[in-house]
C-alpha cells in the first residue's frame, strides 16, 4: 500500500522533471510511510529520491518508525540543519513541501545557495486527493458515524435548548459511536445566526419558526467525515421551506452530473445557476465544496474557477447554501465520493426539510 503511495508521487515528481523532494507534512508523511508524530517545532521530514535512497530525518525524542528507509537521527542540541544539508543532493532542484517552515528552508537554501527549490505539494496532495480501497472505507465508517449522530441529533433537540447545549450533545454523542475527535467544532446555527456560514455556538435559545443549521463531522481512524443538514422547530415559513427546497435541488443538480471526466467547475456552476435563476444567487456566498480526507479541508476545492477534472476516488463536499442576513440561511453538505461511473453519496440521512423540536 504505502510502496504504491510513494510510487505515484516518485512518478508525479518525474512529471515535473524533479529527482527528489523534502516531505514535511506529518499527515502526508503518515500517508507515505504509516508512521506519524507530531514535531512541534523540531524538524520532521521524508526525504524521497526517484533512485529509491529515501531518507527520513527524525529527533531521538520521536520513536523509531518501522521502515525500510535510511534514518538520520539527530537530538535537539544537534546542528540538525547542517546535518540535513549533508545528506541531501544539493546539485540538483530540490521540491519542496509547502508548509515546511521557512527557518528550514532557508537554512537549507544557504547551505546550497545553487540549489534550485520548488514548490511540489501537488505531487502528494493529487496522490492524497484520490483514495485507495483502504481510505475509501474508512471515509465511510467515519461518515456512518456521522449518520448515526445527525440522526441523534435530530431527535434530541427541543425548543428552549441552546445552541451550546446542541453543539455540546454532538461532541458527546461522536464519543459513544467511537469516533476517536472531532474533524472540526460543531456548527450549530438558530435563526439569524444561521446566515452566517461559521457561527460559532453560543447561548441563544430555539424558538419555534426558527431554521437549524448543524454543520459537524468526526474524525476516525485518522479520515474524517462532514455533513449538513437544515431543520425547522416546529413550524416552516413557506418562504424558507422554499429556499430550503431551492438549495437541496441545487445539491442534487450537482451530484447527478458527477462521474470521472467532469470538471468540478461543472458542478459549481450548476449549482450556482440553479439558485440565481431563482433570485438567490448573491446568497450563495462561497464555493461548492472542498475536499477532504485525514483532515476537514484537504488541497482541491470544488469553485467557479477550479479546473480539477474528477477522478475515481476522490472525495469532496457538495454544499450549496443560501444566506439571508438579519433572517435565515440553510446549507445542505453531502461528502462524495468519485466512483468509475459516476458518484457515492457517503452520507444517508434525508435531505429534504423537516420539523424537529
Amino acid at each position: 500500500m504505502y510502496e504504491d503511495r510513494i510510487r505515484r508521487v516518485l512518478e508525479a515528481l518525474e512529471q515535473m522533471g524533479l529527482e527528489q523532494m523534502i516531505v514535511s507534512d506529518p499527515d502526508s508523511i503518515w500517508y507515505l510511510t504509516g508512521y506519524y508524530v507530531h514535531p512541534f517545532e523540531r524538524l520532521f521530514a521524508l526525504y524521497l529520491r526517484r533512485d529509491g535512497k529515501h531518507k527520513f530525518f527524525l529527533n531521538k525524542l520521536f520513536p523509531v518508525p518501522q521502515v525500510d528507509f535510511e534514518q538520520i537521527w539527530f537530538s535537539d542540541t544537534d546542528d540538525y540543519y547542517a546535518i540535513m544539508a549533508d545528506n541531501v543532493d544539493g546539485t540538483k532542484p530540490m521540491g519542496i513541501d509547502k508548509d515546511w517552515a521557512a527557518r528550514f528552508l532557508l537554512s537549507l537554501q544557504n547551505s546550497h545557495p545553487g540549489m534550485k527549490c520548488v514548490e511540489s505539494s501537488d505531487c502528494v496532495d493529487n496522490a492524497r486527493a484520490c483514495k485507495d480501497e483502504v481510505e475509501q472505507n474508512l471515509m465511510r465508517a467515519s461518515s456512518a458515524i456521522n449518520d448515526r449522530v445527525m440522526l441523534k441529533v435530530e431527535a434530541y433537540i427541543k425548543e428552549g435548548m441552546t445552541e451550546k447545549q446542541i453543539s455540546e450533545f454532538i461532541q458527546a454523542e461522536y464519543t459513544a459511536e467511537g469516533s476517536d475527535s472531532l474533524a472540526f467544532a460543531p456548527i450549530v446555527s438558530f435563526g439569524a445566526h444561521a446566515a452566517d456560514p461559521h457561527h460559532d455556538p453560543d447561548g441563544t435559545t430555539l424558538k419555534a419558526g426558527d431554521c437549524i443549521v448543524i454543520d459537524m463531522g468526526c474524525r476516525k481512524d485518522r479520515y474524517c467525515s462532514d455533513m449538513t443538514r437544515t431543520y425547522f422547530c416546529k413550524s416552516a415559513d413557506p418562504k424558507y421551506a422554499a429556499i430550503h427546497d431551492l438549495v437541496r435541488e441545487a445539491n442534487e443538480k450537482a451530484e447527478a452530473i458527477l462521474k470521472p471526466g467532469v470538471k468540478l467547475c461543472e458542478l459549481d456552476k450548476i449549482a450556482r445557476d440553479h439558485i440565481a435563476a431563482a433570485g438567490y444567487g448573491e446568497y450563495f456566498t462561497h464555493r461548492l465544496g472542498h475536499f477532504i480526507g485525514q483532515t476537514e479541508h484537504e488541497r482541491g476545492d470544488v469553485s467557479g474557477v477550479s479546473q480539477i477534472v474528477a477522478k475515481p476516488g476522490m472525495v469532496f463536499s457538495v454544499e450549496p447554501g443560501v444566506y439571508l442576513p438579519g433572517e435565515f440561511g440553510v446549507r445542505i453538505e453531502d461528502l462524495v465520493l468519485v466512483t468509475e461511473d459516476g458518484c457515492e453519496r457517503l452520507n444517508k440521512v434525508d435531505k429534504h426539510w423537516k420539523t424537529i423540536g
